[in-house]
């Protein structure tokens, strides 16, 4: 069984400045999600960062919210919670597959996002997972997020030029280099 298994966790990031995160959850098995932004939260405090809880209806909610979000608010980065149940209908899959699509996409676009959407396939499954005395998996996207901001604080730090130039700096040399820039 995958869950008695044992797996390596990373020590938790630290920080020299603040960091601050959205924690944008679905409550619709309320049980579940409050357990999961349990767990979420105190990954956050134990970092030192600080963090607002932002509600949705469901799953497929979640990506457009962190999207909003990103473009009107300050924060360094996002954890997804929420939870999805199988049922009788092929929803599950549509509701899978399109949030952490969309999740993932947001992420190539440069979002610390760490992903807790549960998909299980029945309610002891996600019990277990969002409980955080168990499997924790809201407490793991959180640090999830808090590794990646940590990430972009390390790289996006650099100003030494390696590798291509920024597009502005080679336009410039191209024009001082190959005569007047014509437009």
């Amino acid at each position: 069984m995958a869950g008695h298994e044992q797996h390596y966790i990373m020590p938790r990031a630290s920080f020299e400045k603040p960091v601050k995160l959205a924690i944008v959850m679905s409550p619709y098995y309320k049980d579940i999600a409050d357990n999961m932004l349990a767990g979420a939260v105190a990954e956050i405090e134990a970092a030192g960062g600080s963090y607002e809880v932002v509600q949705v209806p469901g799953a497929l909610e979640i990506p457009t919210a962190i999207a909003i979000a990103d473009g009107s608010a300050n924060f360094d980065g996002f954890v997804a919670l929420g939870c999805v149940i199988c049922g009788e209908t092929t929803h599950y899959e549509t509701v899978c597959n399109d949030s952490s699509r969309a999740i993932q996409l947001l992420g190539l676009q440069g979002l610390c996002i760490g992903n807790g959407i549960l998909t299980v396939e029945n309610r002891k499954q996600a019990e277990v997972r969002a409980d955080p005395g168990d499997q924790n998996k809201g407490g793991g996207a959180a640090a999830a997020a808090l590794h990646l901001i940590a990430l972009t604080r390390k790289w996006g730090a650099q100003t030494k030029g390696v590798g291509f130039k920024a597009p502005s700096e080679a336009i410039l040399l191209a024009g001082t280099e190959n005569g007047p820039r014509t437009a």
